[in-house]
C-alpha cells in the first residue's frame, strides 16, 4: 500500500466528519498535544536519508506506511521519509543554529540565491562555523530543481564543501493528497492547495533538521539579514536563560525569523502535517505556541530579517510587505547579562521591573509616582565588566512619565538584606537628563567588576514612571555569561 493511497484513505475518512464540528476539532487538538507532553520521548523513528541517485527503498508490505501514519499521534518521533540529497551532506558535529528555507518555483522573480548570499555575507567567519543552512526545494519540477542546484553549486561551492549548505528534496510520493481539500475561510481551491502544500513542505523540512543543531530559525526564501544576526540571536537567547519559551520572533512578518529549540521540531513537524489543510502555516504556528503554554508573543526589536521579495510565490502576486522595525546593523543590540531586578516603587499591574530589562517589543516597567530615595536595581548573577549603559524612560504615548530627577550608580560587594540582595558600596556615574542617560567607557572609569546597577530617584515627582529600556553592553563574549 503506497503512502499516497494511505493519505487518500485518511482523507476519505475525514469526509465523514461534519465540517461544523469545530469545537470537537479544538478539543481533539488540545488533547493530542497535551497527552504527548507526558509521552515517553524514547520512541523515535529515525528518518532515512540517502544521497541523490541512490535507489529509494520501498518495502513490499504496508507495515512501514501504517507505522508512519500511526506516529502522527506520537509527536516526539521523527517522520519516516527518504530524502533526496541534492547538494551537501550533514556534518557529524552538531551546530548552534540551523536556518531552514523551503522554496518553490515562482511565476515571477526568484530570490532564493539572494537570500542564501545574504545569510553568508552578513555572518563573520566565526559565526559561519556555528550555522548550517538547509534548503528544501519543494517543487515537483525536477528540471527546475536541477538547474537551481547547479547554480547553487557554482555560487556557494565552498559553503557546500564545508557542510554549511545542504539542499534536499522530498519525493512527491510522500505528500498527502492535495485534491478535494477543505475550503476553510472560503479560500479558492488553488489557494487552499498552495497553503496546504506549504504546510507539508515545512513539516518535511523541520523533520529533516531535528538533529542538526541546538536551535532552529525559520526563514522565507526572499529575505535579507542584518549584519551579525547570529551574535544578536545569541545575546537574546542568553538573556532568556532560565525562562520558558517555545517561539522567539525576530521579525513581525509571516514565517520570517521564528526561532525554536530543535527539540521541539518533531512535534511541530507532526503538528503541521496532521493539520496541513486546516489553515495557513503562520496561524498553525500561533496555535502550536499556545498549546505548548507560551501564551504571549515574544518578539524582539530591532528585527533581524527583512522581506525583500516583490512577487509572492503564490501566483506571482505583488507582495510589498516590509518590516519597519528592521535594522541592517544589529551589532548594537545590548548584552544584558543574566540578572535579578528589584524596585521599591509601586508597580502598576504586571509592568514589573524585569520588563525594562527585556528587548521584547512593547514591554517596559511602569510604576506609580516615585519619591526621593526610591530605587530600581539590577543585580548580576556574577560580577561583570560593563562598557556602556543606556537607560530610556517614558514612551511616545506617555512622554511625561519619565524620570525627572535621578542618578545612575554602579556597585560592588553584594550582600543579602531584608529587601533582597543588594550591593554595599556604590559610585555615581551620571545624572538623568530629560528622562534618559547614556554612559560610555564605564569599564575605564570604574576600577572594579560591577555587581549592581542602580537607578536612584533624587526628587519626588507627581508623574508616574515608565522605564522603557535598560541596555547594558559588556566587554566579554556572550558565551561567558552562561552558567
Amino acid at each position: 500500500m503506497s503512502m499516497r493511497l494511505l493519505w487518500k484513505s485518511v482523507d476519505k475518512m475525514r469526509c465523514f466528519r461534519k465540517r461544523s464540528m469545530l469545537p470537537f476539532f479544538a478539543f481533539l487538538l488540545t488533547s493530542l498535544l497535551f497527552f504527548n507532553l507526558y509521552m515517553d520521548d524514547g520512541y523515535v523513528l529515525e528518518a532515512e536519508k540517502r544521497q541523490l541517485g541512490d535507489t529509494l527503498i520501498h518495502p513490499s508490505n504496508s507495515e512501514r506506511y501504517v507505522h508512519t501514519f500511526r506516529d502522527l499521534s506520537n509527536f516526539s518521533g521523527s517522520i519516516n521519509v527518504t530524502y533526496r540529497y541534492l547538494a551537501g551532506i550533514p556534518l557529524p558535529r552538531k551546530k548552534y543554529l540551523t536556518i531552514g528555507l523551503a522554496s518553490v518555483k515562482r511565476k515571477k522573480g526568484n530570490y532564493l540565491l539572494e537570500t542564501i548570499k545574504s545569510i553568508f555575507d552578513q555572518s563573520s567567519y566565526e559565526e559561519l562555523k556555528e550555522i548550517v543552512v538547509v534548503v528544501h526545494l519543494a517543487d515537483f519540477d525536477l528540471v527546475w530543481c536541477e538547474n537551481l542546484v547547479q547554480e547553487m553549486n557554482r555560487k556557494f561551492a565552498h559553503h557546500i564543501i564545508a557542510g554549511r549548505l545542504l539542499v534536499i528534496q522530498t519525493p512527491e510520493e510522500y505528500y498527502p493528497s492535495l485534491d478535494g481539500l477543505k475550503r476553510n475561510y472560503n479560500d479558492p481551491e488553488d489557494r487552499v492547495r498552495f497553503r496546504s502544500k506549504q504546510n507539508v513542505d515545512y513539516a518535511f523540512l523541520l523533520n529533516f533538521c531535528t538533529n542538526l543543531s541546538d536551535f532552529y530559525m525559520m526563514l522565507e526564501d526572499d529575505v535579507r539579514c542584518s549584519r551579525n544576526f547570529l551574535t544578536a540571536l545569541k545575546k537574546v537567547i542568553t538573556s532568556r536563560e532560565g525562562s520558558y519559551w517555545v517561539m522567539l520572533e525576530f521579525s513581525k512578518l509571516g514565517y520570517i525569523g521564528k526561532l525554536y529549540h530543535s527539540r521541539d521540531l518533531p512535534r511541530l513537524a507532526h503538528f503541521l502535517l496532521m493539520f496541513y489543510q486546516e489553515m495557513p502555516c503562520d496561524w498553525l504556528l500561533i496555535h502550536f505556541r499556545g498549546l505548548l503554554a507560551q501564551k504571549d508573543v515574544i518578539r524582539f526589536k530591532p528585527s533581524l530579517f527583512q522581506h525583500m521579495g516583490y512577487y509572492s510565490s503564490y501566483k506571482g502576486a505583488e507582495n510589498k510587505l516590509k518590516d519597519d522595525d528592521f535594522e541592517e546593523d544589529s551589532i548594537d543590540i545590548p548584552d544584558n547579562p543574566p540578572a535579578s531586578l528589584y524596585t521599591n516603587i509601586n508597580v502598576f499591574e504586571n509592568y514589573d521591573a524585569t520588563k525594562a530589562y527585556s528587548s521584547i517589543v512593547d514591554e517596559y516597567f511602569w510604576g506609580k509616582p516615585p519619591c526621593t530615595g526610591d530605587f530600581f536595581i539590577i543585580i548580576f548573577n556574577r560580577s561583570t565588566k560593563i562598557s556602556r549603559i543606556k537607560i530610556v524612560t517614558g514612551t511616545e504615548d506617555r512622554q511625561n512619565d519619565i524620570l525627572h530627577h535621578g542618578a545612575l550608580e554602579v556597585g560592588q560587594k553584594s550582600v543579602e538584606t531584608k529587601q533582597g540582595r543588594q550591593c554595599s558600596s556604590y559610585i555615581t556615574i551620571g545624572e538623568f537628563k530629560v528622562g534618559n542617560i547614556e554612559v560610555y567607557n564605564v569599564d575605564r572609569k570604574i576600577s572594579f567588576d560591577i555587581e549592581c546597577v542602580r537607578i536612584v530617584v533624587t526628587a519626588t515627582q507627581k508623574e508616574w514612571l515608565i522605564i522603557r529600556t535598560v541596555s547594558l553592553w559588556t566587554t566579554q563574549p556572550v558565551s561567558q555569561f552562561k552558567k
